[in-house]
């Protein structure tokens, strides 16, 4: 084999590997292990719902009106807020809108991200079960339900995530976009990596944990819903997945916001590298090859995509004839011809084109991020 075959072979199996074997693999394997059934306790335990925000007095005040719409035992749930970057005025009269309530209203703890809201937060929460999301998020009434059930059916769990739902998971939608397809397979896949050990990562809209398995986070950390239960793998714990807990969110985004939202939390995969570095040892990370697999990786996928077309281009002018070069050409000028002919399949291509760079420029800005230690990516 030549140099640029052997590069082709190593590009086609790091990405075959990463986006189709380790994907279909788990999803078999985790078939033959059946979660332990979901049980009523005899004694529900207390939940306190915390929330990380520094969005406008309505947003906070309509997220909390939502937690108390869960069908759990309200004498048992409780709401505490961190609030960052505001004025004791607008503290004040969050305290004011929701004092009819068992809601606490604190200020973010110094040093600003969404870390430090959680940790001032979670200070003050006196329930035994922990449970957090963002702003946006709605929860189904029964959310929080299944996540404590999850919780109390294994001994093993010390945290549990629920499922986050887009517009096109509704019943009826027409269609799903780019990021929708996304996160229904990535659904599928947390799920089943659950059954099998612990999801790699929480969904940060909604997830549980028992206050006992808390721990104060570092200043200036990305990634909460990736290092809390990363950190409980590594002492010994479990992470599972409730596919039934649901957190709705009918924000749309377009391809460059989530190009945004894509350089920040996969920075943060970096810097969790560079944070809890036990986690790439095999002998100290039970999740080992889930964790290099969904989340290493993804994370050199553009990289394997420029080395694919470059050995690729290398090798078929090495092994081909020039009359075979000539009419590979040709079929490839034809296609896009008729892609561009074709009012429907040029925004299909298009739109699928977008979306395809957008996330994966995001990879490659993020790795530069991490090279450098660049963790300020909240801007």
């Amino acid at each position: 084999m030549t140099a640029w075959e052997w590069v082709l072979a190593l590009a086609t199996i790091v990405l075959c590997w990463t986006w189709l074997i380790y994907p279909a693999l788990v999803l078999i394997l985790s078939r033959a292990i059946r979660p332990p059934q979901l049980e009523t306790p005899n004694r529900w335990p207390s939940v306190t719902a915390v929330l990380a925000t520094r969005d406008d007095v309505g947003t906070i005040v309509a997220r909390i009106d939502d937690f108390f719409t869960a069908d759990y035992p309200q004498h048992l749930l409780h709401v505490v807020v961190g609030v960052d970057g505001v004025t004791d005025d607008v503290l004040s009269r969050i305290r004011t809108v929701t004092g009819h309530r068992a809601v606490i209203v604190v200020r973010s703890d110094v040093g600003g991200g969404k870390a430090m809201g959680l940790n001032a937060a979670v200070r003050n929460a006196a329930g035994e079960v922990l449970v957090f999301s963002d702003s946006q998020q709605r929860f189904a009434p029964d959310a929080i339900r299944l996540m404590v059930s999850r919780l109390l059916s294994d001994s093993r769990l010390a945290a549990v995530s629920g499922a986050l739902q887009l517009d096109g998971d509704r019943i009826g939608a027409r269609r799903r976009s780019p990021i929708e397809w996304y996160w229904y397979i990535e659904r599928k896949l947390r799920a089943a990596e659950a059954r099998m050990h612990s999801t790699v990562g929480v969904s940060g809209s909604i997830y549980a944990m028992w206050r006992s398995a808390w721990a104060p986070m570092p200043p200036h950390l990305i990634l909460d819903d990736l290092w809390l239960p990363m950190r409980l793998v590594l002492a010994g714990r479990r992470v599972g997945y409730e596919s039934e807990a649901k957190a709705w969110d009918s924000r749309t985004t377009t391809a460059s916001e989530e190009k945004v939202r894509k350089v920040r939390t996969l920075t943060g995969n970096f810097q969790l590298v560079a944070w809890l570095p036990a986690l790439l040892l095999p002998l100290r990370n039970p999740i080992w090859v889930q964790f290099v697999s969904h989340k290493l990786m993804r994370l050199v996928t553009p990289w394997m995509l420029i080395l694919l077309l470059l050995s690729g281009g290398a090798v078929a002018m090495q092994r081909a004839s020039s009359s075979a070069l000539w009419t590979m050409l040709a079929v490839i000028m034809t296609t896009i011809s008729i892609t561009a002919l074709a009012p429907r399949m040029r925004r299909v291509v298009r739109r699928g084109a977008l979306w395809g760079w957008s996330l994966q420029t995001a990879v490659m800005r993020a790795t530069v991020n991490g090279f450098l230690g660049r963790w300020d990516v909240w801007k």
